[in-house]
């Protein structure tokens, strides 16, 4: 594991930050040119949007310069730029087979990506605005505004990235009236494959480390969670890992336990949550491309990814110990986490569990529901007369837990129009009425959630059904 990939040899001479938005604005003015030539004011808008902010940029940082040696590429930048990559061709395949305008879908997925990127900026800027101050001790210190560009050394949280992607979509859909379901359906795997590469790189760059492992751990997760003494100067913050620099802090300078740590090299073993993550985004993405094969009703797959991300994003920031997500709030932890367990699990009872075409396997899944909020009291409760643990629940904590909550009672609205009208739920158009109109369809016949159905496959209906009707 290690944060620079590679250098780039630099001439002998300062680089201006100006220079590349300059180069970004006349790439954003080209774009609006060819709108303006094809009457599309969408185009337009969004280039004159990137233009603008681009100026305005290059203007208020015309001073902020880069004078080095060679230019490190760092492994989290390269990730992520591999992870719009990968998402520009698996949304555009997936927008392409379900009949999506094809030059909008891709307007649509530049808009949300830069939206995605700044979303995720801005979160992790409001919850680590220490870090950006020249005296990061002194809150009254003034905030060097250069270091929200340095992306490529890291400081986006995903959260951030969703909710900005997603407003940056709505908003451009909005434009040309598509509705937001069709294209969140085909854009959220890519999310999924998002999650799957840049969590890698956060394991190349060491950020994002989880809690110390026990001694009983296995060794293979052990040898995964040791994170390397550097050498000073490869980092801003330090000359170690992020959990490494972060143990020193605990241990102390200067004292035994620090010392044994410089004679390591390294850190103690630490959960290697970004693997877990990065494993939990590739099994979303399996999950979601079947799903697609049984889908009932439009935004199906986008809700059943931001239940599941939710669901599992709240379990994964317990084992989380980097001090970059913020937190929010103070409470007993044998309490907090099943009674959030708990809330999830009824909202999946009442949700996503209709989802679930077998009676027999919705049943059970409803019931399992309940396990881990049990486990969970039985796990972190006290002995008898000892102290409570208190745990902080971190931003990412939050917002995961809140949506597990929402986006269920929509899940359960779509599943209702679904269920009465098959037809209209599947259709771009229409989707979203509460009320869906009335139909002579013979498809569109309700069907009853609680019939049992023990095979995955529907029977066809005879073409000659619709003829005598």
């Amino acid at each position: 594991m290690h944060p620079i990939l590679f250098r780039i040899p630099l001439p002998h001479m300062p680089l201006k930050l100006w220079w590349a938005l300059a180069a970004i604005a006349v790439v954003a003015a080209i774009y609006a040119l060819i709108g303006l030539r094809r009457k599309d004011r969408a185009t337009m808008a969004s280039a004159a949007i990137v233009l603008a902010l681009s100026t305005v940029a290059g203007i208020v940082l015309r001073d902020v310069k880069f004078e080095a040696p060679n230019l490190p590429i760092y492994s989290y930048g390269v990730m992520l730029g591999l992870s719009l990559l990968v998402g520009w061709y698996l949304t555009l395949t997936l927008a392409d087979k379900d009949g999506l305008p094809k030059e909008t879908m891709a307007n649509c997925y530049v808009v949300t990506a830069l939206a995605a990127i700044v979303g995720s900026r801005v979160l992790y800027i409001i919850t680590n605005l220490d870090e950006f101050r020249v005296n990061p001790h002194d809150p009254s210190s003034s905030v060097l505004f250069s270091s929200f560009f340095a992306l490529r050394r890291g400081g986006l949280v995903a959260y951030g990235g969703f909710l900005g992607g997603f407003v940056g979509s709505w908003l451009y859909l909005a434009r040309h009236r598509i509705r937001l379901m069709p294209w969140a359906d085909v854009a959220v795997p890519s999310l999924a494959s998002g999650l799957f590469v840049t969590r890698i790189g956060c394991y190349l760059f060491g950020c994002d480390f989880g809690k110390r492992l026990p001694e009983a751990a296995p060794e293979a997760l052990k040898k995964l969670g040791t994170f390397p003494h550097w050498g000073a100067g490869m980092l801003d913050g330090g000359d170690g890992a992020p959990a490494f620099i972060k143990q020193l802090d605990v241990a102390g300078r200067g004292t035994p336990a620090a010392a044994e740590l410089w004679k390591l090299n390294h850190s103690l073993p630490v959960h290697p949550t970004q693997i877990y993550e990065s494993l939990v985004g590739l099994a979303l993405l399996a999950v979601l491309l079947w799903q697609r094969k049984n889908q009932k009703f439009r935004g199906q797959v986008f809700f059943l990814f931001a239940f599941a991300y939710g669901y599992i994003r709240f379990l994964l920031e317990m084992l989380r110990d980097d001090a970059e997500r913020g937190e929010l709030g103070t409470f007993t932890e044998h309490l907090f986490v099943p009674g959030a367990l708990l809330a999830m699990g009824i909202a999946f009872t009442f949700g996503m569990a209709l989802g679930i075409r077998n009676r027999h396997v919705r049943t059970m899944a409803r019931v399992i529901a309940f396990v881990p909020p049990i486990v969970a009291y039985l796990a972190l409760r006290p002995a008898t007369f000892g102290a409570s643990v208190l745990m902080h629940p971190s931003t990412s904590q939050w917002i995961g837990f809140f949506t597990a909550m929402i986006v269920p009672f929509f899940y359960a609205k779509f599943w209702d129009i679904a269920r009465r009208n098959p037809k209209l739920a599947m259709s771009a158009e229409s989707l979203g009425d509460i009320n869906p109109r009335p139909t002579d369809d013979v498809h569109s016949k309700p069907h009853d959630d609680d019939e049992e159905d023990e095979s995955d496959d529907e029977p066809e209906q005879d073409p000659r059904i619709d003829k005598a009707g």
